[in-house]
């Protein structure tokens, strides 16, 4: 295998594909990039078995073959270089590669590659997403997704599509967040699986890097296949109940809150520092204002008063502070509504004009 390319193109691709490198698997090659060579150009793959990375290389293909190299070290060596144009080459001989760049010479000793997995293949008639709307709802639904892997089934985001119409939700089971996208296009079919939070943020980093008009979807048996542009993202999908999120939200609330977005956003922040060692953020609504608080024992304590549309009886509601500032980051507008029923109910988070993007977070209880 020989191939020249640019260092910039090398670097750029080798840091889309290494975030596929396992960091921690006891099978060797799961720690590698695969490089092909062929008739077609050179191919960069790399996986860890819950996510595996695909993409070209422009490059000029002198031989063919493939190697599985270290991953982060291939990435970290060529971000160093300091010539414009590679060469790589391999030696079967010393079972190593060579990397050369100027007057910089390297060589790479080659990973056994015949534990690197096979990458699944894509449909010939696969499903198609808007880039743009997937984008912006991964980014939206995916914070809220658990990160326990004691319950897996939480942690990823449930994707379902037909027609003109897409859903995305996530749940911790301390909040949930859910969006429905109507879409400029069909599909072109019907798609429902609850795919890992972590896969979807990369696809959404990856849609963003790549600037395409939409992404291709294969749903397999246990997998689903993405196609944004040059890069393939492979990921399992999650198996299991995904919890009925209709029934989690509240039919009905006592009192919408219609409060400005980016100044109940800074009050937040700022109060929030005082609330540390899983103190929770009060809110106390009395007519025609909002006081935000935070306590933290031997720390300190911090309050702030803002106007709020609020009117009845006096109500004080906790919330995880880094939970209801994410809240409030998702809602898109100048306002938002802050929907509640009592301190010990959950309260919602959504926009003033539409019901596109719902945030349920649930309270904590305060001690008097």
């Amino acid at each position: 295998m020989k191939f020249t390319t640019k260092q910039e193109e090398l670097v750029s691709k080798l840091s889309i594909i290494s975030r596929a490198v396992s960091t921690r698997a006891a099978t060797q090659s799961l720690s590698g990039i695969l490089l092909s060579a062929s008739e077609d150009g050179v191919t960069l793959r790399a996986t860890d078995l819950e996510m595996g990375l695909q993409t070209g290389l422009v490059s000029d293909v002198d031989g063919m073959g493939s190697v599985l190299l270290p991953g982060r070290l291939l990435a970290e060596l060529t971000r160093s270089l300091g010539d414009a144009v590679v060469e790589i080459e391999s030696r079967e001989a010393e079972r190593d590669v060579e990397i050369r760049s100027g007057g910089s010479s390297f060589h790479l000793r080659i990973l056994p590659a015949e534990d690197f997995p096979n990458f699944p293949d894509e449909d010939d008639a696969p499903l198609r997403i808007p880039a743009p709307a997937l984008a912006s709802s991964i980014e939206l639904v995916a914070r809220a997704a658990s990160r326990d892997d004691m319950r897996p089934v939480l942690t990823g985001v449930l994707v379902t599509a037909a027609g003109e119409e897409m859903t995305m939700v996530a749940t911790d089971s301390y909040r949930l967040a859910v969006k429905r996208t109507e879409l400029e296009t069909g599909i072109g079919g019907e798609l429902e699986a609850n795919i890992p939070a972590r896969a979807l943020r990369e696809l959404g980093r990856i849609v963003s890097t790549e600037q395409v008009a939409d992404v291709s979807v294969s749903l397999l048996r246990n997998q689903a296949v993405f196609r944004a542009g040059a890069v393939v993202l492979n990921t399992r999908l999650i198996e299991g109940q995904f919890p009925n999120f209709q029934q989690l939200l509240p039919k009905s609330y006592e009192h919408d809150v219609r409060l400005p977005r980016a100044e109940l956003l800074d009050v937040t922040r700022r109060v929030s520092q005082l609330a540390q060692r899983n103190a929770p953020l009060r809110l106390s609504f009395a007519p025609g204002e909002l006081t935000v608080a935070a306590s933290t024992p031997d720390v300190g304590d911090a309050e702030e008063t803002m106007p709020a549309a609020f009117e009845g009886e006096p109500l004080e509601i906790g919330f995880n502070p880094d939970f209801f500032k994410e809240g409030i980051e998702s809602v898109e507008g100048d306002e938002l509504i802050l929907r509640l029923i009592s301190p010990l109910r959950p309260g919602l988070l959504q926009p003033v004009d539409n019901d596109d993007f719902r945030y349920l977070v649930m309270p904590i209880r305060l001690n008097v």
